[in-house]
């Protein structure tokens, strides 16, 4: 029987460790951090690939190359085959949005404009483009490259930080493919729920999985000795390199380490080294990693403090619930101050007074929670969380606070809180575009008079024609691309933008981006 120490053998005539990053050995991806851990087939070389990001967004007029002017109305699909599943969590009555979403728009284009919208961006943009990812509806027509739309929506989940969803995603589809399987392996990693994922690996006849991650699962199912063998082996062929050779065997066998230097953090970190990094006690810092990373830092082991800076990294991108981001927050009694800490104790406070029922604690207490975290950008998600208390206290009918209005206003009972009067006259224009007419509003302020005119603005014809000829995904996307430009500093962009998302039948979305606009920006 070849025991786990037996791997020595061959790594004491290893070089030394030296991490460098292989990215022009490795399939490109919208999501340049994934483990190499299935095999890639040859064919898939030959196949053009999308780079990390797109260059450009392509033009809604923009013709196609063709070898005639012919324009055939012509769909592809194998014969014999089975119809193109219709992947996602949230169905049409869920999101208001219609079946055939994607049907009629090219999938490279599709693709491409997914992958160029920004993630850190206002909440509101931020939810409707997860909804977007999420959406129960017919897929494009994919001839060329099949199921290659459903991995860019996993890669802006990925992206997000939203790994639940993601994985949820990926093991609704049955994650047959390599890049599936290679993503729904990492998030699993970085969730912490592996075992799954090497079952399928080893499960899985037409997808082999490379000598890394075969070595972690048999390592994971308790099989020491063919994780050393494959690890010899791989290490003789050539297919493990010295430095990934050294993490394996300290991995497999850390005891036998004991003493000697550790490693140095590679170029490149994985969701596969990082897990085996802190398996040998050596755990990487998330700081600076993507921020699907920050999932780590929300266990147990972690200390309060890097729960709480993780759960805030994620919260900015809607990647965490309210109520877990809360929960953190008030896990314990904050015993320093400064940073996170009084972020922590004011959402304490505002907890304690809706208890205690205090109007005066209660202005106090939020309009300190609104000056500790609208620098982080958390104060939307805490302001959702309060806001149905709020609404419910004696002090939302008879106290006018223009911050705890501004709180409301951030939350899904903006409405309900612009007809509440006293709220109403802290601030009538936000009162009026939170009713969806601020026309006859006084727009004396900062942005104002751009939100009055982005209401009264027309939309883009083109894209609200896009979206009658069954184009509505692709429509929306360019909506938020435009829209995007306009809160980067395009006025013209926000006004076309903004018309536009409000003409697709948008009309919460738009209200709820221009509420953040004016509150958050």
């Amino acid at each position: 029987m070849i025991s786990r120490s037996t791997i020595v053998c061959v790594l004491m005539s290893c070089a030394a460790p030296v991490w460098a990053q292989t990215s022009e050995d490795a399939p490109l991806s919208a999501i340049d951090w994934l483990s190499e851990s299935v095999e890639q087939p040859e064919v898939l070389a030959a196949a053009p690939v999308l780079g990390t990001q797109a260059t450009r967004t392509p033009d809604a007029n923009e013709a196609p190359v063709a070898d005639s002017a012919s324009t055939p109305n012509v769909s592809v699909q194998t014969l014999g085959g089975p119809a193109p599943r219709v992947l996602g969590l949230l169905p049409p009555s869920a999101t208001g949005l219609p079946a055939d979403l994607w049907g009629q728009s090219d999938v490279t284009t599709l693709i491409a404009l997914l992958q160029a919208e920004q993630i850190d961006t206002l909440p509101a943009i931020q939810d409707l483009l997860k909804t977007l990812t999420l959406a129960q509806a017919n897929p494009p027509i994919e001839a060329a490259t099949p199921g290659a739309f459903f991995t860019a929506r996993i890669d802006k989940l990925l992206e997000f930080g939203a790994l639940e969803p993601a994985q949820a995603m990926l093991e609704s589809a049955g994650a047959d493919t390599p890049e599936l399987l290679r993503r729904w392996f990492d998030v699993s990693l970085l969730t912490g729920t592996e075992d799954g994922v090497c079952r399928a690996l080893r499960d899985q006849p037409d997808i082999a999985p490379t000598p890394s991650a075969r070595i972690f699962c048999l390592a994971r199912s308790g099989d020491w000795s063919a994780a050393a063998l494959t690890l010899n082996t791989g290490l003789a062929l050539g297919d493990i390199d010295a430095p990934t050779g050294a993490l394996l065997a300290r991995f497999l066998d850390p005891d036998l380490y004991e003493g000697e230097p550790e490693l140095d953090a590679p170029t490149r970190v994985t969701p596969l080294t990082f897990r085996m990094f802190e398996a040998i006690g050596s755990s990487l810092t998330t700081v600076g990693l993507p921020r699907a990373f920050a999932h780590a830092d929300l266990r147990a082991n972690v200390g309060w403090k890097g729960q709480l800076e993780a759960a805030e990294r994620l919260a900015r991108a809607g990647a965490i619930s309210d109520n877990a981001l809360i929960g953190l927050y008030t896990a314990r009694v904050a015993a320093a101050s400064g940073g996170v800490w009084e972020r922590a104790k004011a959402v304490s406070r505002v907890r304690a007074a809706l208890v205690d029922g205090n109007g005066d604690d209660m202005l106090f207490v939020l309009n300190n929670l609104w000056d500790e975290t609208q620098a982080v950008g958390v104060t939307v998600p805490l302001a959702r969380h309060f806001a149905p208390d709020l609404m419910t206290s004696t002090l939302a009918d008879r106290r006018s606070d223009a911050v705890m209005f501004k709180l409301l206003l951030l939350s899904d009972h903006y409405e309900d809180a612009a007809l509440i009067d006293a709220f109403a006259q802290t601030d009538p224009f936000l009162a009026a575009v939170a009713r969806g007419d601020p026309s006859q509003a006084h727009a004396g302020r900062g942005q104002y008079p751009l939100v009055r005119d982005a209401f009264a603005a027309d939309p883009d014809a083109t894209l609200v024609e896009m979206a009658a000829n069954g184009r509505t995904g692709e429509a929306i996307l360019r909506s938020i691309a435009t829209l995007q430009q306009g809160i980067d500093g395009d006025q013209v962009a926000f006004k076309e933008g903004f018309a536009t998302l409000r003409a697709l039948g948008l009309e919460d979305v738009a209200r709820r981006t221009a509420l953040q606009y004016l509150l958050l920006e």
